[in-house]
């Protein structure tokens, strides 16, 4: 009997998710993936936070906590915490309550949720995002109705910024244009403008009033420090013009699966952030009604807490020093191997990800005969990485750039 939907056709693996199926489905015992985006330890096992579990616990052994419905708009702590984290403690943008501040899902629930508003209520409904970007950003802004150019952004021949590409393609967008900035640690290149190069960029977008969303999902997580971080968006915040900001705490508090992110909406006053708030909640009530208690609270007593906001620095920090650590020892170890080609992009880079410059000819090579997984435009997880595993990277680069060209 036909069903209704004989005529569905298969959809293709997404791209990055479909390197762990592979990965999966491989028997060798010395498989290795580094296509993953979420942390692991030295020994290859995800972590929870000592400091998320000690929340978890207070929330539990609370009898007063209920399982109701929250506001549309979120979990208030946690919204005026999450902008006080990402625009600073002193924000003047905060003090005057120019910021609409509303708990989505995670990073990609935050971008879809501001793409829909900036639809309806923004003039321009083009959006610049950098080439190469994260796979999943095209798709969010499509389908929310933006129409998506590219900047150039990423100079193969460096693997460094092009900069000067950025600025001319910037520079002839439509006044008004919309632009994808990654706040910091860019996926997937981890290549990221100098701060001078940063306030070129903002003089730049300014001067074209063009309108900036920065996707923060790590930071604290590319140099362990929550403040440098975010220098990026504060640079563009201190000068009293708009933004968005899209936050998620899937990295650099490790809580992936809890879907925990924010969109902050900086506006020229207070009483536009409340018209902003209000029609941001309507975006929101038809798609989810609300957004999901457990993972705002975790957040909101860590950063409510002097002390567990502490532990979680130096836990948040130990996390980027061990990434740092490995692209130190890859490095080195293509260095002692003799493996041609000059590789100090990999501790240029920043971030969970390293753009390591294999074209898919020798990504498939390394996959077929050393089992190593990463997706084909050469993107490693750093995090994948662990000290035992660098030696078998190291032989799978060397044979890759030796062997295919």
């Amino acid at each position: 009997m036909d069903s209704v939907f004989s005529n569905v056709d298969r959809a293709p693996e997404d791209p990055i998710l479909g390197v762990t199926v592979a990965y999966n489905n491989d028997p060798s015992p010395s498989k290795l993936n580094l296509g993953v985006g979420a942390y692991r330890t030295e020994e290859g096992k995800p972590l929870v936070l000592d400091v998320v579990r000690r929340a978890e616990q207070q929330l539990v052994n609370d009898p007063s906590r209920v399982k109701e419905y929250i506001p549309i708009a979120g979990l208030a702590d946690f919204n005026k915490l999450s902008a006080k984290l990402i625009l600073g403690a002193d924000s003047p943008a905060i003090q005057e309550s120019r910021v609409a501040t509303i708990q989505c899902l995670s990073g990609t629930g935050s971008l879809r949720v501001g793409a829909e508003f900036l639809k309806k209520h923004y003039h321009q409904s083009v959006i610049f995002i950098p080439k190469p970007t994260w796979g999943n950003h095209p798709k969010v802004f499509n389908l929310a109705g933006l129409s998506v150019e590219y900047y150039r952004y990423y100079d193969p021949a460096t693997r460094g910024l092009d900069f000067q590409g950025l600025l001319e393609d910037l520079g002839a967008a439509p006044s008004g244009a919309i632009v994808l900035l990654h706040a910091c640690a860019h996926n997937p290149t981890g290549v990221d403008p100098t701060p001078e190069q940063w306030e070129q960029i903002r003089q730049l977008i300014r001067s074209k009033s063009l309108l900036p969303f920065f996707d923060s999902a790590y930071q604290g997580f590319a140099s362990g420090s929550l403040d440098t971080d975010a220098h990026s968006v504060r640079t563009f915040v201190a000068d009293g013009g708009e933004c968005l900001i899209a936050q998620s705490y899937a990295k650099n508090m490790g809580l992936y699966g809890e879907r925990v992110g924010a969109l902050s909406i900086v506006c020229k006053s207070a009483d536009v952030a409340s018209k902003v708030e209000s029609q941001v909640k309507l975006v929101v009530r038809p798609m989810y009604s609300s957004p999901p208690i457990h993972g705002a609270s975790i957040v909101a007593t860590i950063l409510k807490s002097s002390d567990m906001y502490n532990d979680w620095t130096i836990e948040l920090k130990g996390m980027a020093d061990r990434i740092i650590s490995m692209r130190q020892q890859l490095f080195e170890a293509l260095q002692a191997k003799g493996t041609p080609g000059d590789w100090s992009h990999i501790i240029k880079q920043i971030g969970m990800f390293t753009f390591t410059g294999l074209n898919k000819e020798q990504v498939a090579f390394m996959t077929k005969e050393y089992h190593i997984y990463m997706t084909s435009d050469g993107r490693i997880s750093m995090a994948g990485l662990s000290t035992k595993t660098v030696p078998h990277l190291v032989d799978a680069i060397h044979a890759a750039v030796t062997r295919v060209v």
